[in-house]
């Protein structure tokens, strides 16, 4: 007799699917950064340049912040956005670099990470259309995608006088069903930083169509290209929108400050979206540590040197290594003119996360391959620069060992 109705799953099969995530889970991608650099971690022998972290501890002063906080017992619960004097701390901060910005704009997160997160979950629902520049950090491309929504990647064009936007195909991509647009500048892993006309362009169309923008200004203090007398910012969204506006900007204590470790970070968003990032925070991690906060209060009040010696020391990194690549056989590469990264393109090479595992295997350089950043990206490499020179030429001497093997073979 026929059997009538759907045949009954084999049991394995059903009991691996009942016990595993669903399946846009199971889709996103995992890091193919982490990938190398698994390959190369516990030996003493490789120069790890894989990841986006300075190589400098966090400075004395903000650590002291934090232990004398954590030793006067602040280890309660804080508010879900932040305590009141590091939001202040931070309002007064963006008011002096871009706009007057009310507290009521300020969240603090638990790191820049989570800010990008927690703006997500406020504003992209299952199906809502997602417009990313890449290559682009993996972990933003992959985050609306975790919520449902659909990330539609749009490419920065690769030349020899740097990465370029083309404005009206961006445009033109942003249609009116767009929900919400991603944009890093200075941009990892390219270090493309967005010119001002363009941003007013973006911010016009994007209020035409009610298309809100996110802004991830992780890097937007390590910016090389600032005009002589003016401070070391980067063009930012937040100069040209009004607080009505639908702009969002995401930050991180973690590339300017040197404290990747601390895991701390901030949104500036309209009040009425604060509000719903408040009860997100809530039922995400409830609320950053106090005593983390502490150090952040000490980082933005006292910080200041610490960023121009930073941004003398990345760019002084930046040129160095930006020559010493170009001087090598069979290497492309635009100066970046922001962040912390080179971003270079290896003649013949079609597979960046084999020939990155290889270079920790023969030489001990530890690199990421530019397909962690998309599609966009393979056929490139990116070589963090917040090392010291010694380093870098370390590093250099390992790479051109390897090129000229792979030229000779």
């Amino acid at each position: 007799m026929r059997q009538s109705g759907p045949l009954p799953l084999d049991p394995d099969v059903a009991m691996s699917s009942s016990l595993n995530a669903r399946p846009a889970i199971l889709a996103l991608r995992s890091s193919k950064i982490r990938e190398v650099a698994n390959a190369g971690m516990g030996r003493d022998d490789v120069l790890p340049f894989w990841f986006g972290e300075p190589d400098e501890v966090t400075p004395e002063f903000i650590r002291n912040a934090a232990v004398a906080a954590l030793q006067g017992g602040d280890t309660f619960y804080t508010q879900n956005l932040g305590i009141p004097e590091l939001r202040d701390t931070i309002a007064g901060y963006v008011s002096r670099l871009h706009r007057p910005t009310p507290v009521e704009s300020v969240t603090v997160t638990n790191s820049g990470m989570s800010a990008l997160m927690l703006v997500t979950q406020a504003l992209v629902g299952p199906g809502d259309r997602t417009v990313i520049l890449t290559p682009m950090w993996p972990n933003l491309v992959e985050i609306p995608k975790i919520l449902g929504g659909q990330a539609v990647t749009f490419p920065l064009r690769f030349t020899p006088e740097g990465w370029q936007l083309d404005l009206d195909r961006l445009l033109a991509t942003l249609t009116p069903d767009t929900r919400l647009l991603y944009l890093n500048a200075p941009n990892n892993p390219t270090g493309w930083a967005i010119d001002r006309d363009a941003q007013k362009a973006i911010l016009e169309h994007c209020r035409r169509h009610g298309i809100w923008i996110l802004a991830d200004d992780a890097y937007e203090r390590l910016y090389f290209d600032a005009p002589a007398g003016q401070p070391d910012v980067a063009p930012s969204f937040l100069d040209i929108a009004s607080p009505e506006d639908r702009v969002v900007s995401t930050n991180t204590f973690s590339k300017s400050w040197l404290m990747t470790g601390f895991r701390l970070g901030w949104v500036i968003a309209p009040p009425p979206l604060t509000d719903t990032l408040a009860t997100l925070i809530e039922y995400n991690t409830s609320c950053a540590p106090g005593f983390i906060q502490q150090a952040g209060v000490a980082a933005i009040r006292d910080g200041e040197p610490v960023i121009a010696r930073t941004v003398a020391r990345f760019r002084t990194a930046r040129d160095h290594l930006v020559a010493r690549l170009n001087a090598l056989p069979g290497i492309r590469v635009a100066r970046p003119g922001g962040a912390m990264y080179a971003f270079f393109q290896v003649d013949g090479m079609t597979d960046s996360l084999t020939f990155c595992k290889s270079l920790v295997a023969e030489a001990g350089l530890g690199l990421a391959p530019g397909i962690a950043f998309g599609p966009e990206g393979e056929g490139f490499v990116r070589w963090c620069f917040a090392a010291d020179i010694p380093k870098l030429d370390a590093g250099l001497e390992r790479l051109e060992k390897v090129l000229l093997r792979r030229k000779a073979a």
